[in-house]
This record gives structure tokens, sequence and C-alpha cells, in this order.
């Protein structure tokens, strides 16, 4: 006599619960004579740790080529540079990241739009502290965010 037994579906285990951490990035950028420096702290305000994470740096004005770049930084496009941070433990801050740059020509003024790229693929329930705008103006004042 055939089988009428439907075949078992296997089991599977639920997925694991994605994790959550809430990065953000805080510093300060000055501006003179074409040449920008920048220096910022990433912080996880948890609940996870995160083993690494990217922050990108765009900039309202190409820079220069030929330019040194810390080793933790690369260039993305002609105004775009995606920086790592590192591990960052929940509820801490990371090593603080000293990005000097030089522009193409000598502007008056730019814009950095500083920002999360990549959080080490945990949720981040916090979005809205991911980004920061900084208008910086040529007179080697330092701006914050």
């Amino acid at each position: 006599m055939p089988s009428t037994t439907e075949p078992v579906p296997p089991v599977t285990a639920p997925a694991p619960p994605e994790p959550e951490a809430d990065l953000a990035q805080h510093g300060s950028v000055s501006l003179a004579g074409g040449g920008a420096e920048l220096r910022f702290t990433p912080q996880n305000f948890g609940p996870a740790d995160i083993d690494d994470a990217t922050v990108r740096l765009d900039w309202s004005e190409p820079l220069a080529d030929g330019q040194s770049l810390p080793a933790s930084c690369v260039r993305a496009d002609r105004s775009s540079l995606v920086c790592r941070t590192g591990g960052l433990v929940a509820g801490s801050l990371g090593e603080r990241i000293d990005v000097p740059v030089r522009f193409q020509g000598a502007p008056s003024e730019v814009t950095l739009r500083i920002g999360t790229l990549w959080n080490g693929g945990a949720r981040d329930g916090n979005p809205e502290n991911n980004e920061h705008e900084v208008l910086v103006l040529d007179t080697g004042d330092v701006y914050h965010f």
C-alpha cells in the first residue's frame, strides 16, 4: 500500500536577536589656509559591544591629491573619506581619531558631514545622533559637534 505521509519540513532554530548599539561621533574641526584639522571620538551608547565600525567624512570641497591620511582612513571619492573606529565597548568612548586634510585650492569655507556608515551590523534604535553637519569658516576657529 502506498504511503500517504507528507514529508516533514526540517526544524529550524529561530534567528538570534539582532544586537543593538547606538553609535555617535563628537569632536571638533577648524579650517585655515586650505587645510582642515578634524578630531573626533566615536561613542557607543550600547547596549551591545561593536567589534568595528566605520565613519564617513563628506567635505563640500574636493580634497587635494597626494596627502597622507591616518592609517584608519581611506579616500572614498574626490571629497570623502571613510575611517575605521575599531572596537567600541558599550557605554564607552573609542580612541580619538585625528584627520588632517588639505583641499584643492584654499576655500573660504567648507561644510563637513560626518556620520556612521557601518555600525558592525547592529540595529540602531536612535539614528538621529548618527549624523552631524558643520559649516567651517577659514578663520582658524574651532567648531564643535
